[in-house]
């Protein structure tokens, strides 16, 4: 694609923060990404709405003629922020629609003095780990990461 014809996308492109409103969208924008995984709670209705509720004004969506094409929940803990779920629909791909979402976060929060931004991304998802490395996020090799389940049914379920 062409810088112009890349430019001429970016603009039709609203990049806005999420509201609890767009969930009904996001959810659908989710159930069409082949492999990507939501957990039956946090990703709820009730658990979206707990998390951006927490952290108003910080996830953002990209909407392109009314419809919802591209999605970042993303918060912070007071010290750290971390992004969740980026994901931009496949047929608007490669239209610097990821980036903007990313740059609007991370505006969002050096607003509230969050210094460092994490994220997760499966060691499969090559289109994601890509994407990463070209806007300039470094891989760390120097932890492990860890989890415990603390609510057995927030159960993980996978995109064929």
């Amino acid at each position: 694609m062409s810088a112009e014809t890349r430019q001429k996308s970016e603009q039709k492109v609203l990049i806005r923060s999420m509201t609890i409103e767009d969930y009904e969208q996001i959810r659908s924008l989710w159930m069409s990404i082949s492999g990507f995984a939501i957990r039956s709670l946090d990703d709820s209705k009730a658990g979206v709405e707990r998390f951006i509720n927490r952290n108003p004004g910080i996830s953002a969506v990209a909407e392109k003629d009314g419809e919802i094409v591209g999605a970042i929940l993303c918060g912070h803990d007071g010290r750290r922020g971390c992004m969740y779920h980026v994901c931009v629909h496949p047929g608007h791909r490669l239209q610097g629609i990821g980036r903007q979402m990313v740059v609007h976060c991370m505006q969002k929060l050096q607003e509230e003095g969050i210094n460092k931004v994490s994220l997760i991304a499966f060691t499969q998802n090559d289109i994601g780990n890509a994407f990463w490395k070209e806007i300039g996020w470094t891989k760390r090799e120097d932890l492990n990461y860890y989890d415990f389940t603390l609510n057995e049914n927030n159960i993980v379920r996978f995109n064929q």
